[in-house]
């Protein structure tokens, strides 16, 4: 089965925090300079993951 890419989650707010996650899209800089050599599978992994640390970050601040 041939899993489709998902596009890019970058929405060109490009700055990293000082955990060197973008305040964009929330993948870290390292999955950020990999994305074009990831499988599909892992392409969607990354943006689950930027997901969470999106969610993750919307309820601390919601705490404060």
């Amino acid at each position: 089965m041939d899993e489709s890419r998902p596009y890019s989650p970058c929405i060109n707010i490009c700055s990293l925090d000082a955990a060197e996650v973008c305040r964009g899209c929330y993948r870290t800089l390292a999955e950020i300079a990999g994305w074009g050599a990831l499988s599909a599978g892992e392409q969607w992994a990354v943006i689950e993951r930027a997901e969470r640390r999106r969610l993750a970050e919307h309820e601390e601040r919601s705490k404060r």
